[in-house]
């Protein structure tokens, strides 16, 4: 799914072959450090293959890496919890689970929750401050295919997205019983990713493999867009920060494309640079033109796509080569401008400042 890397892992349905299996290793063991941290720069090896990597929104020092086994063909999963510290990328604490996870994400609301998206179709939810034999403390299993996606609102900050190969978006509040809110139906293939909107409670939006971006508003009863965005599978998407009717979306199509939603028949540019397909994309919290992405072709980029739209020369602004494969999973920070983090199915994990080499290290994050 999702790129040239993943084709053989498609099933006779078109669907990727399940990742269930009767001989993994028991469910949900909390793990302590586990992982190689780097002595000479700020990166961090794990035992799989990295999927995901977000930034604590609450603490600055603090990530979380979602992984897979066997780059998530079968095999167990695990999340970490990372700590940067003045002599690295050190683990606190993981989490095992008996399929692969494919992203993970902070709560907005309890600095010691998160959840993580799983290949069983389940979305489980942990309390690093819990005792391990609590956790996780929530398993929503409702999806009938893998849970790709997750995104957390950050006004109604109880609330949260899943994404999944069902082609179907879920909405959920830990507050209340274990059970969807909402299923959003409308896409024809695979949901790869989902966004809220930073500035409207309501509104997100949806990537698929149908080749579309669908714009929701929790108030209707029915998707109020569909954008035919790319001509390959969409597979993430991001709302910039500063404009709330600006979308960067990346594709299979190699491709990165910027919408103003009040004006969706053409994209305001388009940035092309990848060799492969677009990974994830994110819109800097920091500064309004620039977007970071990653990509099957082992790089992460940065640009500035309001040079791009104006014609103000290469909007590339920076260029990282420093995984040795798929470069999967991106974040930047919201409490640190310009701290970035990158993951792979290389098993690394690296945190550097916009600005310098990954591999040459910067020290942590000091306010």
């Amino acid at each position: 799914r999702g790129g040239r890397g993943q084709a053989r892992l498609r099933s006779a349905r078109g669907r990727r072959l399940p990742l269930a299996s009767s001989f993994h290793a028991p469910p949900q063991a909390a793990q302590r450090p586990s992982g190689r941290p780097s002595r000479a720069m700020p990166a961090y090896r794990t035992p799989f293959n990295g999927y995901s990597v977000r930034f604590s929104p609450f603490v600055q020092t603090r990530l979380a890496v979602a992984t897979s086994q066997n780059f998530g063909i079968i095999g167990n999963g695990r999340v970490h919890v990372l700590e940067l510290t003045p002599t690295g990328v050190a683990e606190g604490i993981a989490f095992d689970t008996s399929d692969g996870l494919y992203d993970v994400v902070w709560s907005e609301a309890n600095e010691n929750v998160l959840a993580t998206a799983s290949g069983d179709g389940s979305v489980k939810v942990w309390d690093v401050s819990a005792p391990a034999a609590t956790n996780p403390v929530r398993a929503l299993h409702e999806h009938t295919h893998e849970v790709y996606a997750l995104a957390w609102n950050t006004i109604r900050k109880d609330a949260f997205l899943s994404a999944s190969w069902d082609d179907t978006i879920k909405l959920w509040s830990l507050e209340g019983p274990p059970a969807s809110l909402r299923t959003f139906a409308e896409h024809a293939y695979c949901v790869y990713d989902a966004s809220w909107n930073p500035r409207h409670a309501d509104l997100f939006a949806s990537a698929s493999g149908d080749h579309t971006v669908r714009v929701w508003d929790l108030r209707e009863p029915a998707s109020t867009l569909a954008i035919p965005a790319h001509t390959q599978e969409v597979l993430c998407l991001d709302w910039s920060k500063y404009d709330d009717c600006i979308l960067a979306t990346g594709a299979v199509d190699s491709t990165i494309k910027l919408w103003d939603i009040r004006r969706p028949g053409a994209p305001l540019t388009t940035l092309m640079g990848h060799g492969y397909a677009v990974r994830r994309v994110q819109c800097s919290p920091f500064k309004p033109g620039v977007i970071a992405s990653c990509s099957y072709d082992m790089s992460v980029r940065l640009w500035d796509w309001q040079r791009a739209a104006q014609g103000g020369g290469d909007p590339c602004i920076a260029r990282h080569d420093h995984h040795t494969e798929f470069a999967v999973g991106i974040d930047l920070s919201c409490l640190v401008e310009g701290l970035m983090a990158s993951c792979g199915w290389d098993e690394m994990v690296y945190v550097w400042q916009m600005g310098t080499d990954p591999r040459a290290g910067v020290g942590p994050p000091v306010r």
